[in-house]
């Protein structure tokens, strides 16, 4: 998945998809656990798609501030 599709996608659907991202990577964790992992590559995959959408994520209310604006915590 890339980040250019993610910024496309609604936060709805964003949440969506990382919620069944993470749900799969604990299956993955389980499958490479017991052995029964064919893919070992997909849990890295996984890992980054879910790492694009909090990067997503965390930039949308960077670009809803005006450029000069400091946000405050």
């Amino acid at each position: 998945m890339r980040a250019d599709e993610i910024r496309k996608m609604t936060p709805e659907e964003r949440l969506r998809k990382l919620n069944e991202l993470r749900l799969e990577l604990v299956k993955l964790r389980l499958q490479s656990r017991t052995g029964t992992l064919t893919n070992t590559a997909r849990i890295r995959n996984v890992k980054r798609d879910i790492a694009r959408i909090l990067t997503v994520m965390k930039e949308a209310p960077a670009e809803e501030s005006s450029p000069g604006e400091v946000k405050q915590q």
